[in-house]
């Protein structure tokens, strides 16, 4: 797992909800080189945290996905699919102008979690 850049719990439990905060593609505090490759770490890093609480990447149900250039829409979405398999949670893709660590992807996660 990651340890957070900045003031904020990595992940929260609100009931049967998993919240994560945005991941980014870092391992070991360093980005990863390219788009793609950004993508499927900051998911592996959200499977991580997901798994700290006994969860998994098919309990997420919506996802925030925020590009810093919306010209890696394509390679983002090849990515996310192959990470999340045959799963397809609800999602939103924002532009922005600029992520932490100058990162081209940021991903934030919800899963529900039932309780027994």
């Amino acid at each position: 797992m990651t340890t957070p850049i900045g003031p904020y719990s990595p992940i929260v439990e609100a009931g049967e909800w998993l919240i994560c905060s945005g991941q980014l593609g870092l391992v070991d505090g360093e980005l990863v080189d390219g788009v793609a490759a950004q993508t499927t770490q900051a998911l592996k890093n959200a499977e991580a945290l997901l798994a700290s609480r006994g969860a998994g990447l098919t309990d997420v149900v919506k996802t925030l996905v925020f590009l810093a250039d919306m010209a890696d829409f394509d390679a983002v979405n090849q990515a996310y699919a192959a990470s999340f398999g045959g799963h397809r949670p609800a999602r939103s893709t924002v532009g922005v102008a600029a992520l932490p660590k100058a990162a081209a992807v940021e991903i934030e996660v919800w899963a529900h979690r039932p309780k027994d």
